[in-house]
């Protein structure tokens, strides 16, 4: 979700595969170190699969998506650095013209020259409409973009959008290929050719993505030659086959992130994050579409009691997909735990308790149902922690496991435990899970929130450089969010992950909700040198 809620990170249901094929996955840690030689390949387990590999579609439109590169490319620190761009564009007219100078001597992995013509192509074709690009409203202040020569790309603007720069690391796609085939259904969106430091071998749907060494990467053909990221949606059974040797890394929740802290032959890495977990209270429910409702429940929820219980410490409470930590957090919009308070709100809006203690009104229970993705243990503890805070409230909430396919034709109708976050700027969360025009889009806007102040405010926000202009307007989005809550916030989760002690290399960037296939600490894989023998780990977290 970035704020589109991806489903989990991915769009498409992940049938159960539990084990990788025995080529890919026979102990594929045996090679570290030892009489196997230096290691040259990683297997990490992932929760989710993207629904494409196609960067027309929406694949790698944040970065590190191993196959392609972008014009620009996010460092270890958040910051922007050139990468199929030469260095960071020139602004000009007042920030309507954006001018990148390209790399030379870039190929494609089928031996192509990179030009500006696939730039071009790429931008033209994920702006028009035809193309079933969900997050096309992010680039909706580009008016035009042009090639000058094979070595210049010129974006203008409609209106100064200040993150606009961050929104060139989107993926670049070969004209020579994609232009060829249908952009929504061609075979480019499952066997891509990009200019990234990694070719896809293999794609076996809901199981694994195989990858192996671009040997003629411009930035240097990466050490770790072969890379598999293995799709296990179910967190017991990534972490039972990192425990038997079958995966070098993979993303945990805390309590099983915690059975490996006596393993000396692993590290485990923690990364701050902007993802969230939230229920989304659709608008066309009687009782979650109920203001009152929506704002009782947010007094009614103990995020702290969360963070604490269901994270480990591992997060902070949240009051809407900005951190509080972050400097575009509008101060004192923090909600607390207030049971009184929220049962005044139901009385007060005449829902009364029922002989079974829920509350009713007009003949209508405070009731309904609260899907969550059927595997997912942290989502499945959020759900049950909510239920258990809103029915002492007088509210019955009955959670359900499913998959998407069961969830996303009830979303206009039923209360979903969700998730989204993006580092960087507060347009990238608060348009596309808050703008009203965009609810019904996918899992854009899922809870079909409607609020004109809201709609307002976001497009002042993308509108101007003016940062104070921009601070006001963010700042109205939340204060908002606070009189007609139509999401409740419940925690920003910190990412663990556990990895096999053999490389120099690993870090962790602030991630997104899209957590295990773009970040973890395999974001910068192409980077990591095996250990030489005998060197010593690095300290867990």
């Amino acid at each position: 979700m970035t704020a589109r809620f991806l489903r989990g990170t991915a769009a498409a249901t992940l049938a159960g595969a539990l084990a990788l094929t025995a080529a890919a996955c026979t102990n594929p840690g045996s090679t570290a170190g030892g009489a196997g030689g230096p290691k040259d390949s990683a297997v990490v387990g992932i929760a989710y699969e993207p629904e494409t590999l196609s960067p027309l579609l929406g694949y790698g439109k944040d970065g590190n998506s191993k196959i392609f590169d972008g014009l620009l490319a996010f460092g270890a620190d958040m910051k922007l650095k050139p990468a199929l761009a030469s260095r960071l564009p020139h602004i000009s007219d007042g920030g309507l013209t954006y001018t990148y100078t390209l790399r030379d001597g870039v190929t494609f992995s089928d031996g192509a020259p990179f030009t500006s013509k696939d730039v071009v192509f790429t931008y033209r074709t994920i702006l028009d409409p035809k193309t079933n690009n969900a997050s096309r409203t992010e680039l909706d202040a580009l008016k035009s973009v042009e090639g000058i020569g094979d070595d210049t790309v010129v974006f203008r603007l409609k209106y100064p959008y200040a993150p606009f720069a961050e929104r060139t690391v989107q993926a670049i796609a070969p004209a020579h290929i994609a232009a060829k085939q249908d952009v929504n259904t061609g075979p480019f969106t499952t066997r891509p050719i990009g200019t990234g430091p990694y070719v896809l071998t293999g794609w076996s749907k809901g199981e694994k993505l195989t990858f192996k060494a671009n040997t003629s990467y411009w930035n240097g053909a990466p050490a770790v030659k072969k890379f598999t990221m293995a799709i296990i949606k179910d967190d017991d059974v990534r972490a039972t086959r990192l425990r038997a040797g079958d995966l070098d890394g993979a993303i945990l929740p805390p309590n099983l992130a915690a059975g490996f802290k006596d393993d000396k032959a692993k590290k485990t890495w923690a990364a701050t994050t902007y993802d969230y977990r939230t229920v989304a209270l659709p608008t066309h429910h009687r009782v979650s579409g109920d203001t009152a409702v929506r704002r009782a429940l947010d007094l009614a929820v103990d995020r702290q009691a969360m963070v604490d219980k269901i994270l480990e410490g591992a997060g902070k409470p949240a009051y809407g997909p900005v951190p509080t930590d972050s400097p575009w957090f509008a101060k004192g919009t923090e909600r607390r735990h207030d049971l009184v308070g929220a049962q005044r709100i139901l009385d007060e809006a005449g829902w009364k308790p029922g002989p079974d203690g829920i509350r009713v009104r007009n003949g209508v229970r405070a009731a309904f149902p609260l899907w969550y993705l059927s595997g997912d243990k942290l989502r499945q503890d959020h759900a049950l922690a909510y239920v258990s805070d809103a029915k002492k409230a007088g509210i019955d909430i009955t959670a359900q496991a499913g998959t998407w396919e069961v969830i996303e034709p009830r979303m206009k109708t039923d209360a979903v435990l969700a998730g989204g976050g993006s580092p960087g700027d507060p347009d990238f969360d608060q348009y596309l899970l808050l703008k009203s025009d965009l609810a019904g889009d996918g899992f854009n806007n899922m809870a079909w929130y409607d609020n004109a102040t809201v709609d307002r405010a976001l497009e002042a926000g993308r509108r101007t450089n003016d940062p104070a202009e921009r601070r006001a307007a963010y700042d109205t989005v939340q204060r908002e969010l606070v009189k007609n809550p139509g999401y409740t916030f419940l925690t920003h989760i910190d990412h663990l992950y556990v990895v096999n002690d053999a490389w120099d290399g690993p870090s962790t960037q602030i991630e997104p909700h899209d957590h295990g296939l773009a970040s973890g600490p395999w974001w910068n894989v192409e980077s990591w040198k095996p250990k030489k023998a005998g060197a010593t780990g690095a300290t867990q977290k």
